[in-house]
Parts: C-alpha cells; structure tokens; sequence
C-alpha cells in the first residue's frame, strides 16, 4: 500500500510501552536519580509520573527517528494480526509465541508496532490516543473504500481540515477491533505542517501559561482525563 510511519501519538495505559534508543536519556535519567531498572540487555524501564511506561534503549540515537516501538495490549492476537495484515498492509517481522506478541511494520527503517496478547477485552479507562501514519493523499480514498467492503470502523470519513494560513491536510480515521483509533492523513500536506516552527518554543510557553482547561473542567463539574 505504501504507507509511511510518521508518529505513534499515545496517550493510555493500553499502550503497553513506548521504546526509544537514546543512552542521552539513559544518562539523563541516572543524573537525576529517575528510576530505572534494567530489563535487558542495555534495556532500561521507567516511568512517567503518571505511570506511562518507557523503555529505553542505552545505544547512541540513530539519525532518523530514536522512537523505536510502541506496544498496544490487543484482546485476539490473531484477530489483530489479521486486521493490521491484511486490511491495513503491515509486515510480520517477529512472532514470539512465549510472550504472545506479534511485532509489525512497514519498514525497516520505521518505527515498529508490537501486539500483544492482553488475554481479555482492552479496556481504555479515560485515557485516549491515536495512532498516525502517513500515505500518500491519492491512496486514501481506498481505505476508506476497502473498510466500507470489509464493514469495518471508520471513525471520521475522509475529510478535508484547514488550517488558517497553511495547506490542506486530508485524513481518514478508523478503529481496530480493540477501538484502538488510528488516522491515516495525506503525505503531502502532513509534511508541509510538519515543519518546525522557529517561534513553537515561544508559542507554546505562552500556551501553556494561558491554559484554563482545569478552570473549565472544574466549572462543568466533569473530570479532566488523565494517562
């Protein structure tokens, strides 16, 4: 199909672990007396403050991207092989029937997704998240029209999102059968808002400075979702 991995945005506890090659963080995290303990060969666990597990990777940060794999909990391994597979073109690249995990991708050089057997349903709690990769915009009319023949989850429709003084990205947004939401948006146009922005420090300070969301949250009487 020709997709091409761009980001793994997460957010919850059914994602299982977020693995990334940087002995800078290792080192960072030894500095600061985070807690890491060693669960591998150069293969360290730690975690968020909110529990969000990492494992890190103590080797030197390739030149591409240092976000190596990402787990999902999956509650039919084989179901969700085969949805991945089939429908949405990713290649086996490791079985390991000990921890029930299957591991996919759609290169070599991309960052890679594991399954793994939760042995149950996946339940997101309140957390949420998304999956991202990128196509080309010309292949997602076809999604969207072999998920309609295979009756699956489409969340959002292919659709068109301006953004004010910038291009027009196209995305389609659909479910696996665990609800995991994962959008697939035009190349093209991803790329092109995908570029740095010299004032995003500055920008996002003064974002986060003005940030009412637990006044709001607190005003309506309703929790504010948490990882």
């Amino acid at each position: 199909m020709g997709w091409e991995s761009i980001s793994f945005a997460t957010t919850s506890w059914w994602v299982r672990g977020l693995t990334l090659q940087s002995s800078q963080a290792v080192s960072n995290a030894k500095r600061l007396g985070w807690p890491l303990t060693e669960v591998g060969e150069a293969l360290y666990l730690t975690r968020a403050p909110g529990g969000y597990p990492f494992y890190l990777v103590d080797k030197e940060q390739p030149h591409s991207d240092p976000v190596q794999k990402v787990c999902l909990g999956v509650s039919d391994l084989q179901r969700s092989t085969h949805y991945w597979t089939t429908l949405l073109g990713m290649k086996v690249v490791e079985k390991n029937e000990e921890k029930k995990t299957v591991l996919l991708g759609f290169a070599d050089t991309h960052c890679k997704l594991e399954l793994r057997d939760n042995g149950g349903t996946v339940d997101h709690g309140t957390a949420f998240g998304r999956i991202a990769f990128s196509c080309p915009r010309e292949q997602l009319p076809d999604l969207e029209a072999l998920m309609k023949k295979e009756n699956q989850k489409i969340l959002t429709p292919l659709v068109s999102l301006d953004t004010p003084g910038k291009t027009t990205v196209e995305v389609v947004i659909l479910a696996d059968p665990d609800g995991h939401e994962i959008c697939f948006v035009g190349d093209e146009a991803f790329r092109q808002l995908s570029k740095v922005d010299p004032e995003g420090n500055k920008l996002l300070d003064k974002a986060m400075a003005e940030d009412k969301s637990d006044e709001w949250f607190a005003k309506h009487n309703r929790q504010k979702a948490a990882a």
